[in-house]
Protein backbone atom coordinates (compact mmCIF):
# COMPACT_ATOMS: atom_id res chain seq x y z
CA UNK A 1 0.00 0.00 0.00
CA UNK A 2 2.91 2.30 0.80
CA UNK A 3 4.92 1.29 -2.40
CA UNK A 4 1.09 2.52 -4.26
CA UNK A 5 0.92 5.68 -2.40
CA UNK A 6 4.66 6.73 -3.30
CA UNK A 7 3.66 5.77 -7.15
CA UNK A 8 0.56 7.77 -7.39
CA UNK A 9 2.33 10.52 -5.39
CA UNK A 10 5.31 10.78 -7.67
CA UNK A 11 2.83 10.83 -10.90
CA UNK A 12 0.52 13.54 -9.98
CA UNK A 13 4.51 15.45 -9.49
CA UNK A 14 5.17 14.48 -12.85
CA UNK A 15 2.13 16.04 -14.32
CA UNK A 16 3.07 19.02 -16.35
CA UNK A 17 -0.43 21.29 -14.65
CA UNK A 18 -0.81 21.80 -11.23
CA UNK A 19 -1.13 19.01 -8.92
CA UNK A 20 -3.65 18.30 -5.85
CA UNK A 21 -4.73 16.22 -3.00
CA UNK A 22 -5.92 12.98 -3.93
CA UNK A 23 -8.11 10.33 -2.05
CA UNK A 24 -7.11 6.78 -2.10
CA UNK A 25 -8.71 3.77 -1.58
CA UNK A 26 -7.31 0.21 -0.28
CA UNK A 27 -7.78 -2.74 -1.51
CA UNK A 28 -10.73 -3.90 0.95
CA UNK A 29 -12.16 -0.78 -0.12
CA UNK A 30 -13.03 0.36 3.72
CA UNK A 31 -11.12 3.51 4.36
CA UNK A 32 -10.49 6.62 2.52
CA UNK A 33 -6.46 7.82 2.94
CA UNK A 34 -5.59 11.53 1.88
CA UNK A 35 -2.87 11.69 0.07
CA UNK A 36 -0.89 15.26 1.75
CA UNK A 37 -0.41 18.20 -1.28
CA UNK A 38 -0.94 21.93 -1.43
CA UNK A 39 -1.60 22.01 -5.01
CA UNK A 40 -4.80 22.21 -6.74
CA UNK A 41 -6.82 19.01 -9.01
CA UNK A 42 -4.84 19.06 -12.31
CA UNK A 43 -6.92 19.38 -15.29
CA UNK A 44 -5.67 16.78 -17.40
CA UNK A 45 -6.44 14.52 -20.27
CA UNK A 46 -9.14 11.96 -20.09
CA UNK A 47 -6.92 9.62 -20.37
CA UNK A 48 -4.20 10.87 -17.32
CA UNK A 49 -7.78 11.30 -14.80
CA UNK A 50 -8.92 7.65 -16.09
CA UNK A 51 -4.83 6.14 -14.91
CA UNK A 52 -4.88 7.81 -12.23
CA UNK A 53 -8.81 6.71 -10.74
CA UNK A 54 -7.90 3.78 -11.75
CA UNK A 55 -6.06 2.98 -8.63
CA UNK A 56 -8.73 4.00 -6.48
CA UNK A 57 -11.11 1.57 -7.74
CA UNK A 58 -9.40 -1.41 -7.66
CA UNK A 59 -11.85 -4.20 -8.46
CA UNK A 60 -11.58 -1.87 -11.78
CA UNK A 61 -15.97 -1.51 -11.18
CA UNK A 62 -15.79 2.24 -12.48
CA UNK A 63 -17.62 3.38 -9.92
CA UNK A 64 -17.42 4.92 -6.21
CA UNK A 65 -19.80 4.89 -3.51
CA UNK A 66 -21.54 8.88 -3.46
CA UNK A 67 -20.41 8.81 0.49
CA UNK A 68 -16.73 8.41 -0.09
CA UNK A 69 -17.46 11.16 -3.12
CA UNK A 70 -18.70 13.59 -0.99
CA UNK A 71 -15.89 13.16 1.65
CA UNK A 72 -13.43 13.83 -1.29
CA UNK A 73 -15.61 16.92 -1.91
CA UNK A 74 -15.60 18.07 1.52
CA UNK A 75 -12.25 17.55 1.86
CA UNK A 76 -10.61 19.08 -1.92
CA UNK A 77 -14.18 20.79 -2.59
CA UNK A 78 -12.46 24.42 -2.16
CA UNK A 79 -9.88 23.42 -5.00
CA UNK A 80 -12.66 23.30 -7.65
CA UNK A 81 -14.23 26.16 -9.67
CA UNK A 82 -17.39 26.75 -7.52
CA UNK A 83 -20.35 25.72 -10.25
CA UNK A 84 -18.65 22.62 -10.98
CA UNK A 85 -18.54 21.93 -7.26
CA UNK A 86 -22.44 22.99 -7.30
CA UNK A 87 -22.56 20.39 -10.68
CA UNK A 88 -20.87 17.71 -8.80
CA UNK A 89 -22.65 17.53 -5.76
CA UNK A 90 -25.81 17.64 -7.73
CA UNK A 91 -24.27 14.59 -9.78
CA UNK A 92 -23.94 12.88 -6.05
CA UNK A 93 -27.38 13.57 -4.69
CA UNK A 94 -28.80 12.41 -8.39
CA UNK A 95 -27.50 8.90 -7.92
CA UNK A 96 -30.43 6.84 -6.45
CA UNK A 97 -28.28 3.48 -6.45
CA UNK A 98 -25.09 4.95 -4.36
CA UNK A 99 -22.70 4.98 -6.85
CA UNK A 100 -20.89 7.75 -9.19
CA UNK A 101 -19.31 6.68 -12.48
CA UNK A 102 -15.45 7.90 -12.53
CA UNK A 103 -15.92 8.49 -16.24
CA UNK A 104 -18.95 11.23 -15.18
CA UNK A 105 -16.17 12.83 -12.97
CA UNK A 106 -13.46 12.50 -15.79
CA UNK A 107 -16.31 14.34 -18.58
CA UNK A 108 -16.72 17.22 -15.74
CA UNK A 109 -12.99 17.59 -15.24
CA UNK A 110 -12.22 17.58 -19.06
CA UNK A 111 -15.08 19.89 -19.81
CA UNK A 112 -17.05 17.21 -21.66
CA UNK A 113 -20.86 15.71 -20.61
CA UNK A 114 -22.57 12.47 -21.54
CA UNK A 115 -26.41 12.49 -21.56
CA UNK A 116 -26.31 10.08 -18.06
CA UNK A 117 -24.34 13.01 -16.51
CA UNK A 118 -27.33 15.63 -17.24
CA UNK A 119 -29.76 12.92 -16.37
CA UNK A 120 -28.05 12.13 -13.17
CA UNK A 121 -28.52 15.96 -12.50
CA UNK A 122 -31.62 16.58 -13.93
CA UNK A 123 -33.14 13.41 -11.90
CA UNK A 124 -31.51 14.72 -8.47
CA UNK A 125 -33.31 14.94 -5.50
CA UNK A 126 -30.97 18.14 -5.00
CA UNK A 127 -31.07 21.43 -6.20
CA UNK A 128 -28.52 23.80 -7.07
CA UNK A 129 -27.96 25.89 -3.84
CA UNK A 130 -25.55 28.73 -4.98
CA UNK A 131 -26.14 31.62 -5.91
CA UNK A 132 -27.67 32.93 -9.23
CA UNK A 133 -25.00 33.61 -12.04
CA UNK A 134 -27.12 36.45 -12.39
CA UNK A 135 -25.81 37.52 -8.90
CA UNK A 136 -22.38 37.31 -9.47
CA UNK A 137 -20.81 40.73 -8.90
CA UNK A 138 -17.16 41.96 -9.66
CA UNK A 139 -17.03 40.35 -13.38
CA UNK A 140 -15.11 42.01 -16.24
CA UNK A 141 -16.89 43.33 -19.88
CA UNK A 142 -15.75 39.72 -21.21
CA UNK A 143 -17.56 37.89 -18.46
CA UNK A 144 -20.74 40.11 -18.37
CA UNK A 145 -20.81 39.76 -21.89
CA UNK A 146 -20.89 35.51 -21.70
CA UNK A 147 -23.26 35.84 -18.92
CA UNK A 148 -25.39 37.93 -20.93
CA UNK A 149 -25.34 35.15 -23.86
CA UNK A 150 -25.90 32.31 -21.46
CA UNK A 151 -29.34 33.95 -19.95
CA UNK A 152 -29.95 34.93 -23.82
CA UNK A 153 -30.13 31.32 -24.70
CA UNK A 154 -29.94 28.64 -22.49
CA UNK A 155 -32.90 27.40 -20.24
CA UNK A 156 -31.48 25.57 -17.39
CA UNK A 157 -28.71 27.42 -14.76
CA UNK A 158 -26.37 24.35 -14.46
CA UNK A 159 -26.02 24.87 -18.21
CA UNK A 160 -26.05 29.00 -17.79
CA UNK A 161 -22.51 27.84 -15.21
CA UNK A 162 -20.83 25.39 -17.34
CA UNK A 163 -20.94 27.63 -20.27
CA UNK A 164 -20.21 31.08 -18.13
CA UNK A 165 -16.56 28.30 -16.75
CA UNK A 166 -16.67 26.79 -20.28
CA UNK A 167 -16.78 29.21 -22.52
CA UNK A 168 -12.80 31.00 -23.70
CA UNK A 169 -13.84 33.29 -27.26
CA UNK A 170 -11.88 30.20 -28.84
CA UNK A 171 -12.72 30.03 -31.52
CA UNK A 172 -14.74 33.49 -31.60
CA UNK A 173 -17.97 33.37 -33.40
CA UNK A 174 -16.57 33.37 -36.95
CA UNK A 175 -19.20 31.88 -39.01
CA UNK A 176 -21.93 34.08 -38.75
CA UNK A 177 -19.66 37.10 -39.15
CA UNK A 178 -18.30 35.87 -41.93
CA UNK A 179 -21.41 35.16 -43.83
CA UNK A 180 -22.83 38.57 -42.62
CA UNK A 181 -19.42 40.75 -44.08
CA UNK A 182 -19.86 39.04 -47.14
CA UNK A 183 -23.46 39.45 -47.88
CA UNK A 184 -22.65 43.03 -47.62
CA UNK A 185 -19.56 42.91 -49.83
CA UNK A 186 -21.83 41.69 -52.41
CA UNK A 187 -24.98 43.87 -51.47
CA UNK A 188 -22.17 47.28 -51.83
CA UNK A 189 -20.00 45.63 -54.91
CA UNK A 190 -23.54 45.27 -57.07
CA UNK A 191 -24.73 48.33 -55.58
CA UNK A 192 -21.88 50.23 -57.51
CA UNK A 193 -22.37 48.24 -60.20
CA UNK A 194 -25.78 48.70 -60.90
CA UNK A 195 -26.23 52.26 -59.59
CA UNK A 196 -28.78 51.02 -57.08
CA UNK A 197 -29.21 50.41 -53.70
CA UNK A 198 -33.19 50.38 -52.88
CA UNK A 199 -35.12 47.79 -55.25
CA UNK A 200 -31.81 46.32 -57.04
CA UNK A 201 -34.24 43.55 -58.10
CA UNK A 202 -35.58 46.29 -60.42
CA UNK A 203 -32.32 46.78 -62.31
CA UNK A 204 -32.11 44.37 -65.41
CA UNK A 205 -28.69 42.90 -64.62
CA UNK A 206 -29.85 41.82 -61.34
CA UNK A 207 -30.50 38.00 -62.16
CA UNK A 208 -27.44 37.92 -64.33
CA UNK A 209 -24.83 37.46 -61.79
CA UNK A 210 -23.89 34.28 -60.86
CA UNK A 211 -25.11 33.90 -57.50
CA UNK A 212 -29.04 34.37 -57.46
CA UNK A 213 -31.27 31.40 -58.04
CA UNK A 214 -33.24 31.03 -61.39
CA UNK A 215 -35.49 28.22 -62.84
CA UNK A 216 -33.59 28.47 -66.19
CA UNK A 217 -30.11 27.63 -64.46
CA UNK A 218 -30.98 24.99 -61.82
CA UNK A 219 -28.71 23.04 -63.34
CA UNK A 220 -25.71 24.79 -62.03
CA UNK A 221 -26.29 23.45 -58.17
CA UNK A 222 -23.94 26.08 -56.68
CA UNK A 223 -27.01 28.74 -56.87
CA UNK A 224 -29.27 26.58 -54.14
CA UNK A 225 -26.60 28.17 -52.16
CA UNK A 226 -25.01 31.26 -53.35
CA UNK A 227 -28.40 33.30 -53.49
CA UNK A 228 -27.94 34.35 -50.05
CA UNK A 229 -25.44 36.80 -51.12
CA UNK A 230 -27.78 38.66 -53.41
CA UNK A 231 -30.61 40.71 -51.76
CA UNK A 232 -33.66 42.63 -53.52
CA UNK A 233 -32.29 46.23 -51.63
CA UNK A 234 -31.24 47.65 -48.73
CA UNK A 235 -34.05 47.40 -46.58
CA UNK A 236 -33.97 43.62 -47.40
CA UNK A 237 -30.44 43.14 -46.23
CA UNK A 238 -31.00 45.41 -43.33
CA UNK A 239 -33.63 43.12 -41.51
CA UNK A 240 -31.87 40.59 -42.45
CA UNK A 241 -28.58 41.26 -41.19
CA UNK A 242 -30.30 42.50 -38.03
CA UNK A 243 -31.95 39.32 -37.28
CA UNK A 244 -28.76 37.24 -38.06
CA UNK A 245 -26.47 39.04 -35.35
CA UNK A 246 -29.06 39.50 -32.87
CA UNK A 247 -30.17 36.16 -33.00
CA UNK A 248 -26.89 34.19 -34.74
CA UNK A 249 -24.31 35.49 -33.04
CA UNK A 250 -25.14 34.62 -29.22
CA UNK A 251 -26.15 31.14 -30.37
CA UNK A 252 -22.88 30.35 -32.52
CA UNK A 253 -20.97 31.59 -28.87
CA UNK A 254 -23.17 29.18 -27.04
CA UNK A 255 -23.46 26.00 -29.77
CA UNK A 256 -20.69 25.88 -32.14
CA UNK A 257 -20.16 26.98 -35.81
CA UNK A 258 -20.85 23.63 -36.94
CA UNK A 259 -24.07 23.13 -35.20
CA UNK A 260 -25.02 26.50 -36.17
CA UNK A 261 -23.68 25.78 -39.59
CA UNK A 262 -25.58 22.93 -39.96
CA UNK A 263 -28.94 24.67 -39.43
CA UNK A 264 -28.33 27.44 -41.15
CA UNK A 265 -27.43 25.79 -44.66
CA UNK A 266 -30.02 23.13 -44.24
CA UNK A 267 -32.70 26.41 -43.91
CA UNK A 268 -30.85 28.16 -46.87
CA UNK A 269 -31.33 24.87 -49.27
CA UNK A 270 -34.54 24.02 -47.76
CA UNK A 271 -35.95 27.28 -49.78
CA UNK A 272 -34.09 27.14 -52.40
CA UNK A 273 -35.86 23.49 -53.00
CA UNK A 274 -39.34 24.64 -51.80
CA UNK A 275 -39.43 27.29 -54.14
CA UNK A 276 -38.01 24.96 -57.05
CA UNK A 277 -41.26 22.87 -55.96
CA UNK A 278 -43.84 25.27 -55.05
CA UNK A 279 -43.20 28.73 -57.19
CA UNK A 280 -41.47 26.67 -60.15
CA UNK A 281 -41.33 29.68 -62.14
CA UNK A 282 -39.90 32.57 -59.96
CA UNK A 283 -36.02 33.18 -59.02
CA UNK A 284 -34.88 33.58 -55.44
CA UNK A 285 -32.50 35.83 -53.36
CA UNK A 286 -31.57 36.73 -49.76
CA UNK A 287 -30.61 34.71 -47.02
CA UNK A 288 -34.30 34.70 -45.41
CA UNK A 289 -34.07 30.84 -45.57
CA UNK A 290 -30.87 30.63 -43.28
CA UNK A 291 -31.97 33.76 -40.94
CA UNK A 292 -35.89 31.92 -40.54
CA UNK A 293 -34.17 29.07 -39.69
CA UNK A 294 -32.08 30.59 -36.82
CA UNK A 295 -34.69 32.89 -35.41
CA UNK A 296 -37.59 30.32 -35.32
CA UNK A 297 -35.51 27.46 -33.63
CA UNK A 298 -34.77 30.37 -30.98
CA UNK A 299 -37.84 31.38 -30.84
CA UNK A 300 -39.57 27.70 -30.50
CA UNK A 301 -36.56 27.50 -27.84
CA UNK A 302 -38.05 30.10 -26.06
CA UNK A 303 -41.20 29.05 -25.73
CA UNK A 304 -40.63 25.30 -24.42
CA UNK A 305 -38.58 26.63 -22.12
CA UNK A 306 -40.83 29.76 -21.04
CA UNK A 307 -40.12 29.02 -17.18
CA UNK A 308 -36.45 29.12 -17.53
CA UNK A 309 -35.47 31.59 -19.55
CA UNK A 310 -34.20 34.06 -17.61
CA UNK A 311 -33.42 36.46 -20.14
CA UNK A 312 -34.78 40.51 -19.15
CA UNK A 313 -38.01 41.39 -21.05
CA UNK A 314 -38.32 38.09 -22.91
CA UNK A 315 -42.76 38.35 -24.13
CA UNK A 316 -41.47 42.15 -25.33
CA UNK A 317 -38.17 40.73 -27.20
CA UNK A 318 -40.26 38.09 -28.69
CA UNK A 319 -42.87 40.09 -29.81
CA UNK A 320 -40.26 42.44 -31.02
CA UNK A 321 -38.78 39.44 -33.34
CA UNK A 322 -41.84 38.05 -34.39
CA UNK A 323 -43.08 41.91 -35.71
CA UNK A 324 -39.66 41.90 -37.83
CA UNK A 325 -40.01 38.12 -38.90
CA UNK A 326 -43.79 39.61 -40.41
CA UNK A 327 -42.51 42.80 -41.73
CA UNK A 328 -39.70 40.92 -43.62
CA UNK A 329 -42.01 38.62 -44.93
CA UNK A 330 -45.05 40.78 -45.73
CA UNK A 331 -42.40 42.59 -47.86
CA UNK A 332 -41.08 39.56 -49.58
CA UNK A 333 -44.97 38.52 -50.66
CA UNK A 334 -45.84 42.22 -51.65
CA UNK A 335 -42.85 42.44 -53.84
CA UNK A 336 -43.65 38.65 -55.07
CA UNK A 337 -46.95 39.61 -57.10
CA UNK A 338 -45.52 43.18 -57.38
CA UNK A 339 -45.86 43.39 -61.68
CA UNK A 340 -42.15 42.90 -62.46
CA UNK A 341 -40.01 45.59 -63.88
CA UNK A 342 -38.87 42.81 -66.74
CA UNK A 343 -41.78 40.55 -67.79
CA UNK A 344 -42.14 37.50 -67.99
CA UNK A 345 -39.43 37.01 -65.36
CA UNK A 346 -41.52 37.18 -61.60
CA UNK A 347 -40.28 39.06 -58.97
CA UNK A 348 -38.00 36.90 -56.58
CA UNK A 349 -40.28 34.28 -54.42
CA UNK A 350 -41.34 34.74 -50.61
CA UNK A 351 -41.27 30.74 -50.55
CA UNK A 352 -37.73 30.41 -49.18
CA UNK A 353 -38.95 32.11 -45.68
CA UNK A 354 -41.26 29.00 -44.91
CA UNK A 355 -38.62 26.74 -45.95
CA UNK A 356 -36.58 28.26 -43.18
CA UNK A 357 -39.21 28.55 -40.62
CA UNK A 358 -39.61 24.30 -41.06
CA UNK A 359 -36.38 23.62 -40.82
CA UNK A 360 -35.97 26.05 -37.51
CA UNK A 361 -38.75 24.25 -36.02
CA UNK A 362 -37.43 20.95 -36.38
CA UNK A 363 -34.16 20.14 -36.65
CA UNK A 364 -33.19 23.78 -35.24
CA UNK A 365 -35.16 22.75 -32.05
CA UNK A 366 -33.43 19.78 -31.46
CA UNK A 367 -30.00 21.25 -31.97
CA UNK A 368 -30.74 24.00 -29.55
CA UNK A 369 -32.53 22.00 -26.91
CA UNK A 370 -29.06 19.38 -26.86
CA UNK A 371 -27.01 22.02 -25.68
CA UNK A 372 -23.61 20.07 -25.24
CA UNK A 373 -25.19 16.79 -25.85
CA UNK A 374 -23.97 14.55 -28.84
CA UNK A 375 -26.60 14.84 -31.48
CA UNK A 376 -25.98 11.18 -32.82
CA UNK A 377 -27.74 9.72 -30.01
CA UNK A 378 -30.71 11.94 -29.81
CA UNK A 379 -33.13 9.88 -31.49
CA UNK A 380 -35.81 13.01 -32.44
CA UNK A 381 -32.41 14.42 -34.33
CA UNK A 382 -32.36 11.39 -36.51
CA UNK A 383 -35.80 11.10 -37.24
CA UNK A 384 -35.84 14.85 -38.05
CA UNK A 385 -32.51 14.45 -40.64
CA UNK A 386 -34.44 11.57 -42.20
CA UNK A 387 -37.21 13.52 -43.36
CA UNK A 388 -35.17 16.31 -44.35
CA UNK A 389 -32.70 14.50 -46.63
CA UNK A 390 -36.22 12.11 -47.73
CA UNK A 391 -37.44 15.87 -48.84
CA UNK A 392 -34.33 17.38 -50.05
CA UNK A 393 -34.41 13.75 -52.23
CA UNK A 394 -37.80 14.49 -53.48
CA UNK A 395 -37.01 17.96 -54.56
CA UNK A 396 -33.67 16.98 -56.45
CA UNK A 397 -36.02 14.52 -58.38
CA UNK A 398 -38.28 16.69 -58.96
CA UNK A 399 -36.33 19.56 -60.29
CA UNK A 400 -35.06 16.60 -62.59
CA UNK A 401 -38.16 15.25 -64.15
CA UNK A 402 -41.22 17.44 -62.82
CA UNK A 403 -40.80 20.48 -65.37
CA UNK A 404 -40.44 18.37 -68.36
CA UNK A 405 -43.58 16.37 -67.64
CA UNK A 406 -45.68 19.37 -66.48
CA UNK A 407 -44.28 21.22 -69.08
CA UNK A 408 -43.67 24.10 -67.42
CA UNK A 409 -43.42 27.93 -69.22
CA UNK A 410 -40.36 29.42 -67.36
CA UNK A 411 -39.16 32.72 -67.98
CA UNK A 412 -36.30 32.79 -70.05
CA UNK A 413 -32.76 32.86 -68.98
CA UNK A 414 -31.42 36.33 -67.76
Amino acid sequence: MEEGRQRMTAGIRETPVNSSPAVAANAEGEEIEVLESTDVLPVAPEDQWKSLFDKFDPENSGFISTERFRDLLATHGSELDPHKLEVLLALADGNADGKICYQDFVNLMSSKRSNSFRRAILQGSRQLKGCSLRDEVGLGMSQRLIRHVAYETLPREVDRKWYFDSYTYCPPPWLILAITIAEVAVFMYYGFQLDRLVLQVSSPSFLKSPLPYHPQLRAQAWRFLSYIFMHTGIEHLSLNMAMQLLVGVPLEMVHGAVRIGLVYTCGVLAGSLAVSVTDMTAPVVGCSGGVYALVSAHLANVVMNWSGMKCQFKLFRMAMALICMSVEFGRAVWLRFYPPAFPPCPNPSFVAHLGGVVVGLTLGVVVLQNYEQRLQEQSLFWIFFCVYTLFVLCAVFWNVFAYSLLDVRLPPPP
